[in-house]
């Protein structure tokens, strides 16, 4: 591995348990780099675009547009303008930095709340996709984080800001979340193909989603829709959520004749090297899922349960939490690590982690074994007021256990990782 993905991972791996399980992170992160992802699974020889194991004939087409919009495309972008190259006719990306191309505009948007600086590059990649012809090729970067960076028309950004703040206090699932958002926006849903039409769309997928739902990536811009407006108002009026205007996603299978979706990269893609280097540490590797949806404390209980020594726990998802109170700090990982704090005995080591490197915060997760447990116990810290009040951050940063990455340009969902020893 060519560098330490943990900043800190010298201040953390205090023992030989902590190192082993920061390593297998370490190899989870590495193999969903952006970069490494783009290269590794595009390749251009001659006029012959080959990405995985699809080929275009790029001398078939007049223009070559290229659109981003997620955590992952700013890198993504930068890794096939080197493929790419000056036959790249005009780009937008949409992410959370900013990065140096020469043929593809940059943006930096927020997330997860929607803002008015959103709205200006959502509607450069409208534009750029739109009014085209069957000559052009239109190369979509879809990642992670897009339903909130990416949003068009313009009432879709407080429309969608207004939705994630009622979602936070419900406990739906984010697929619930993105069917609606998929019908408050003309390039969610498919939108974006049909947009594009009749051109030629490639979607490169970097997928966040739990399971192989790959069409609910970034609320699914380059796949067809099965939901109707109808079903949406159901789940508005049963929920009782604010009514907004509906648009109708693309259903005419035309659009979607000449698109091409690969998925570069998902959680299993962490988790299956994570188990190869478990092995390679001599350890059993026990993957429990790679779909944990359930309630934060169910699904520790899952990871919990299956302990066994000698092995290595794995599990890769987006636990369902419901926040009651405002003003806490941190995210799904930091919220489990401060459920497991007493839990976690003296020969296992928990760590969990988001995959982007910003639990809803400046750390990617925590470090939880015996040791965290004394270390709180000797600060005198209320982990029970914690809990309450949803603010794991603070309980990390003075016990020295936050997993420090910085933003990772990747983005798989949630990693858990626990290792008994």
């Amino acid at each position: 591995m060519e560098r330490h993905w943990i900043k800190n991972f010298d201040e953390l791996a205090t023992t030989e348990n902590r190192k082993l399980a920061l390593q297998i992170a370490e190899v989870g992160y590495d193999s969903i780099n952006t970069e490494k992802a783009i290269f590794n699974s595009i390749h251009l020889d001659g006029n012959i675009l080959n990405i995985k194991d699809e080929s275009f004939d790029l001398s078939k087409f007049k223009k070559i547009k290229v659109v981003g919009f997620g955590k992952c495309s700013p890198d993504a972008a930068f890794a096939l303008e080197q493929v790419l190259g000056d036959r790249i006719s005009a780009g937008v990306v949409i992410g959370l930095k900013k990065v140096d191309c020469k043929y593809i505009e940059s943006f930096v948007g927020t997330h997860p709340r929607p803002s008015e600086v959103n709205i200006e590059p959502s509607k450069k990649i409208h534009d750029i996709v739109s009014g085209g012809s069957e000559d052009d090729l239109v190369i979509a970067l879809v990642s992670g984080g897009g339903s909130a960076l990416l949003n068009y028309p313009e009432s879709e950004c407080a429309n969608g800001r207004e939705l994630y703040d009622e979602f936070l206090n419900c406990g739906h699932s984010i697929s619930e979340l993105n069917n609606i958002r998929k019908h408050i926006s003309l390039l969610k849903g498919g939108g974006l193909v049909k947009a594009s039409y009749p051109a030629t769309v490639i979607g490169i997928i970097f997928s966040d989603v739990p399971g192989d739902h790959f069409e609910e990536v970034a609320s699914g811009p380059t796949y067809k829709d099965p939901t109707t407006v109808e079903d949406i108002k159901k789940t508005i009026k049963s929920d009782h959520f604010k009514s907004f205007e509906l648009i109708e996603t693309p259903k005419e299978d035309k659009y979607f004749e000449k698109v091409h979706n690969f998925v570069l990269v998902s959680n299993k893609t962490a988790v299956f090297a994570m188990a190869e280097k478990v092995k390679e540490l001599g350890f059993e590797a026990n993957i429990i899922s790679t779909d944990l949806y359930d309630e934060v404390d169910k699904s520790l209980e899952e990871i919990l349960s299956a302990k066994k020594s000698g092995s290595v726990v794995l599990a890769a998802g987006e636990p369902n939490l419901v926040v009651k109170n405002k003003g806490g700090s941190g995210g799904r990982s930091l919220f489990m690590g401060l459920k497991a704090i007493g839990k976690v005995s003296g020969d296992s080591v928990l760590l969990t982690l988001a995959s982007d490197g910003m639990d809803n915060s400046d750390a990617a997760g925590a470090v939880i074994d015996g040791e965290t447990e004394e270390k709180i116990k000797g600060l005198n810290l209320n982990i029970s007021k914690h809990i309450e009040n949803f603010d794991a951050y603070p309980i990390f940063e003075k016990s020295g256990d936050m997993v420090m990455t910085g933003p990772t340009g990747a983005n798989v969902s949630d990693l858990m990782v626990l290792l008994t020893k």
